[in-house]
């Protein structure tokens, strides 16, 4: 498998960058994960980094490409979460770790997804946005439902209230895992934390991945485009991305 790979994490505005961001690659497997430690809980840059450990270790302890890609996401998912909550057992309620995840799994000519929350995972092919995730929010059901376009759920005011995370509660949370979807040569997989896409379109996005010029140089510009765009209350801003070759 010969893929092209990038990440990149920004702090924006903010005194603590609480995203995590992996891609890890092999001749079998390549893997690309996002997590955004929840903004208002003390203990969020230490979930995500749980978080992104635990995939990581987990990847690395299997052989590839893996046999069962959807087990190993939910349980991977699952893992993390169960351990945020044992690290938050006798903490407040408020100030238990809790994160959101994106985590994008590429072998075989195919791609499979986990995501919890807001943290995104968008599927480009021929300069296009073909289909993203969708957020466990109220802003999302709104724009499924009709009742609000893209636009307006950029700057409506519960765009940054998820209903659903990793950590806080022990029971474990609601979790969308994809099905498998095949990718084509040319085709782009992409995790994102919202201080990344809150502030984008998808044109924007796609315009950027297929300009022409290397992923890690399309993923810097387009990262501080939207860290700038967002203004003086920048939130984090992370994304990683594998392009099929």
């Amino acid at each position: 498998m010969q893929v092209e790979y990038a990440e990149i994490s920004l702090v924006g505005s903010r005194d603590e960058n609480q995203d995590r961001i992996a891609a890890t690659v092999n001749s079998d497997a390549a893997i690309i994960a996002a997590f955004d430690g929840m903004g208002g809980h003390a203990e969020g840059a230490r979930a995500a980094e749980l978080a992104r450990r635990t995939l990581l270790a987990r990847f690395a302890a299997l052989p590839h490409p893996l046999t069962d890609p959807l087990a190993f996401l939910h349980l991977t998912m699952g893992a993390a979460h169960t351990e945020m909550v044992a690290i938050g057992l006798h903490m407040p309620l408020e100030t238990r770790p809790r994160a959101t995840g994106a985590v994008c799994l590429v072998q075989d000519g195919t791609t499979w997804w986990a995501h919890v929350g807001d943290s995104r995972i968008y599927h480009l092919r021929a300069g296009k946005v073909i289909t993203r995730t969708r957020d466990h929010s109220h802003v999302e059901l709104l724009v499924q439902e009709g009742l609000i376009s893209s636009r307006q759920a950029l700057n409506h005011p519960m765009r940054n209230f998820v209903e659903t995370c990793l950590g806080g509660d022990p029971m474990l949370p609601e979790m969308l895992i994809g099905r498998s979807v095949k990718v084509m040569a040319g085709d782009t997989l992409l995790v994102c934390t919202d201080g990344f896409w809150s502030n984008l379109l998808d044109e924007d996005i796609a315009a950027s991945l297929y300009s022409g010029v290397p992923l890690k140089t399309a993923l810097q510009a387009i990262t501080e485009f939207a860290v700038r765009r967002a203004g003086a209350g920048a939130d984090n801003a992370s994304v990683a991305a594998v392009k099929v070759l």
